[in-house]
């Protein structure tokens, strides 16, 4: 006799949802501009109509698997990230990426904190670790903003800009993750303790992870292309020990206390420095980037199964806080901080406007969630939730488009 298991039905709930999303797009155009929100769609469609299906993840009751299932991907996402980009840039071109990292970052966590306090009823702390939650630009999910694949070459400020903003900046806002555990868990918290987090968590783990990531990075490449010469890996084809080196270089940084995504993207980063013409890092670079889109897929279609349990509290404050984000603060705060770069008046629109949200957020807060225990929690989760599918629904639709235009338009 048949028998309907509900794994089975997952399975197969699961393999549609992914098909259609990637299918529904081709009608309307030759790109999938719409792929991540339709991937939530789907994924909230097939768990709450389709009969047989096991109950989906709880954020709240099961951090743990979300925070596993989206550090994967994040690992593999910065590491492609670090692989797209063919050369260091110029001084004037690495400074509106330093700003975005230092000056805008640190302003949008701020700017969420207050939001979240006064417009969602969150304590401060909670809006602090809101902030630090959502301020971060998505190295997966921003494929359309970011330069193209290795030796593909024609970097433009635009997409230089968003790509190495978005491969640094989640290792970045870690230390304000630290900071909302930190005040949340101690009954306490004076200059002493915010000296002591300065020093360990933006000091001592910024400088290991990006010390262990370009050492496993060059490490790795002399493996691949020089080790034995007459016989080197990188005449394999095999991407899989690259993906080994990126998650020894992510594990190593981890355990020495250091921030494992800076390590993940410098390893990246660093391994293009070697052997640059080598046509390895093109089929490199497409094998890390199909598991990056697999991953994604199954996460997001994921997210979409939990939205029911999270519909009660998408209220209108906490919509704000996304709303305020996505159309407010970051292209507020990235105009203001790309004053005076290299980017043109339309340019810094483009990347001020296209500051991605996405999977880093799902894996800070369940990061969050399964190491202390937060007051309003299902807010929170919420209030990502919201922001994510707002995120891929407007920059989705948009940023390939507007980015390709703004890049198109010849510099002076």
């Amino acid at each position: 006799m048949f028998e309907f298991q509900s794994y089975h039905v997952l399975l197969a709930a699961l393999g549609v949802s992914i098909i259609l999303a990637f299918w529904f797009p081709r009608f309307l155009s030759g790109r999938e501009p719409a792929t991540s929100a339709l991937l939530i769609l789907f994924g909230l469609i097939s768990f709450s109509i389709v009969p047989g299906m096991p109950a989906a993840l709880d954020p709240v009751r099961s951090p743990r698997v979300w925070e596993v299932a989206s550090e994967l991907c994040v690992i593999v996402g910065l590491f492609g990230t670090g692989l797209r980009i063919d050369r260091l840039a110029s001084k004037a071109m690495r400074a509106p990426i330093f700003r975005l990292l230092l000056l805008a970052m640190p302003v949008t966590i701020l700017a969420v904190a207050l939001v979240g306090w006064y417009g969602a009823g969150l304590t401060f702390v909670g809006g602090l670790l809101l902030g630090a939650i959502l301020a971060p630009t998505d190295p997966v999910l921003a494929g359309d903003v970011q330069v193209g694949p290795p030796q593909e070459g024609g970097e433009h400020p635009v997409r230089y800009t968003l790509t190495a903003e978005a491969g640094l900046n989640d290792g970045l806002a870690f230390p304000f993750v630290h900071l909302g555990i930190l005040v949340v868990s101690a009954e306490m918290f004076g200059a002493w303790d915010a000296g002591m987090w300065a020093l360990r968590d933006i000091v001592y783990r910024v400088l290991v992870g990006g010390l262990v990531g370009i050492a496993a990075g060059w490490q790795l490449g002399k493996v691949l292309f020089a080790w034995p010469k007459e016989n080197a890996l990188s005449k394999t084809g095999s991407g899989v020990v690259a993906l080994a080196g990126v998650l020894f270089a992510y594990g190593a940084s981890e355990l020495l206390e250091g921030y494992g995504f800076i390590a993940a993207f410098l390893a990246g980063l660093t391994l293009r420095r070697v052997e640059t013409g080598h046509e390895f890092h093109q089929r490199l670079h497409n094998f890390t980037e199909a598991l990056e889109h697999a991953l994604t897929a199954i996460l997001l279609v994921a997210l979409g199964a939990a939205i029911p349990a999270l519909w009660p509290l998408f209220t209108w404050n906490n919509l704000l806080v996304g709303i305020a984000l996505v159309f407010v603060i970051r292209p507020l705060v990235g105009w203001i901080a790309l004053t005076r770069t290299i980017l043109k008046a339309r340019e810094r629109a483009v990347v001020a406007f296209y500051g991605v949200r996405g999977i880093g957020s799902i894996y800070y807060l369940a990061y969050a969630g399964s190491h202390v225990e937060l007051v309003n929690e299902r807010d929170l989760w919420a209030v990502v939730a919201f922001t994510i599918l707002l995120s891929t629904v407007v920059h989705g639709l948009t940023a390939g488009l507007a980015v390709q235009r703004v890049t198109s338009i010849e510099r002076a």
